[in-house]
């Protein structure tokens, strides 16, 4: 256990040390080719802010307006159907957030844990969902936009039923697991 820990404590700074070393051996512009990478990272983040920016006021406009609250009582009955007991439906807030936005599914786990304890079915359920899903919004926004993909086509689908997947997957591992 003490080698796996050393081990995690010396790999990036290993790794930072390594990757330009063999660069400078093989006769790779270290310098130049950090720069001209920096360089292209910087027009990427200039890029994607307007769609950035875009993402998270519509996010905020959402939670703040009540449509969160409004949407989360409207599904209530399709998470029951789900198998999810009507005690736990608290988990609903985070199941919509959740591919909306990284940072506010992580605020509303956190509430969640906070309020329930980490150890609940609902601490372990919102973990779990934390864990399972990915940011679909977020990134069909950001990284598409950022590379100028107008239309999405299968992309929003897809994602949104691996979401759903996602969450009816955590569900039944915690319950299986922990209830």
């Amino acid at each position: 256990m003490k080698v796996i820990a050393e081990i995690s404590r010396w790999a990036i700074p290993l790794l930072l040390l390594l990757i330009p070393v063999l660069a400078y051996l093989r006769k790779v512009p270290v310098y130049e080719s950090f720069v001209a990478g920096a360089e292209e990272g910087f027009k990427t983040g200039v890029r994607i802010l307007p769609f950035l920016i875009g993402m998270l006021v519509a996010i905020r406009v959402f939670v703040d307006s009540g449509a969160l609250e409004i949407l989360s009582h409207w599904l209530q009955p399709f998470f029951v159907l789900l198998g999810l007991d009507p005690n736990f439906v608290s988990i609903i807030p985070l199941a919509i957030m959740r591919p909306l936005s990284g940072s506010g599914a992580l605020g509303v786990a956190t509430q969640l844990i906070n309020q329930h304890g980490p150890d609940s079915f609902i601490g372990r359920l919102a973990s779990t969902l934390q864990g399972s899903t990915d940011t679909t919004f977020f990134v069909l926004t950001v990284y598409f936009g950022s590379v100028g993909i107008k239309k999405y086509r299968y992309a929003l689908k897809l994602g949104l039923l691996a979401d759903l997947v996602g969450l009816i997957i955590s569900v039944w591992i915690v319950t299986k697991v922990f209830y």
